[in-house]
């Protein structure tokens, strides 16, 4: 960590800082296709009820996994917490969807950060690639101030960071309020795909789509010159 790396390195690194940008992306334009053809769009609403039915016999069970899957999706990149946003919007509607999506992201990268700080690296590289933690290690400053933590929140991966900053041992109430603030719009953006597609609002999802789209662009493109800025590239 804190050495100079050339430009080239750098330059691998970013693109991969756009896939959980890419991801909602990607899931806005689906949605948006399946909710052009009417009879399939309906075919697939016609599944909520039924999964209602179920989480409303077992409410405390329901929530608990819901909270845990979304946990899961902050946690491993094959896991994706936009499968069950919709089932969510249905039965809870977004406000409360929101919130055990939030939830469920922090603890993620709580259980995240916690894992790499008391286990160690043996750990990290099982659920990281060696080369992707090493490349990260050098962009990041030891004594990283909350604002490029914040960044990075964004910018990253969202299962990438808690273990990073855990391994750094960076200050836990601070990666707490990065991780926290970070999550929101990204929260947002998903519970209000799920909410678009449920209500067949094809100009929801690709404004959703793009907003994300540009947040993303904006938070990498202000990490990438805080990097510059520190000397790095």
């Amino acid at each position: 960590m804190g050495k100079t790396i050339s430009k080239f390195s750098t330059e691998a690194w970013l693109p991969t800082t756009k896939r959980r940008v890419l991801v909602i992306i990607l899931l806005a334009a689906a949605l948006a296709l399946v909710t052009s053809f009417a009879e399939l769009h309906a075919r697939l609403i016609s599944l909520l009820p039924a999964a209602e039915a179920i989480i409303r016999e077992q409410s405390v069970l329901g929530v608990v996994v819901f909270v845990v899957f979304a946990a899961l999706s902050a946690m491993l990149a094959f896991v994706s917490s936009a499968v069950i946003v919709p089932v969510g919007v249905y039965v809870w509607g977004k406000a409360a969807s929101l919130l055990l999506l939030w939830v469920g992201w922090i603890l993620g990268g709580v259980t995240a950060y916690t894992l790499s700080r008391y286990f160690g690296r043996a750990v990290v590289q099982v659920l990281l690639p060696r080369s992707l933690i090493e490349r990260y290690e050098n962009l990041i400053p030891r004594r990283a101030p909350f604002g490029f933590v914040l960044l990075l929140q964004l910018a990253l991966p969202s299962e990438v960071p808690g273990y990073l900053l855990g391994l750094m041992r960076y200050h836990f109430w601070r990666y707490i309020a990065a991780l926290a603030l970070a999550e929101l719009p990204y929260a947002v953006a998903t519970i209000y795909l799920g909410a678009g597609f449920i209500e067949r609002r094809t100009y929801l999802l690709i404004g959703v789509g793009i907003a994300v789209a540009v947040f993303g662009g904006v938070a990498l493109h202000a990490l990438h010159r805080q990097i510059a800025k520190r000397k790095l590239i």
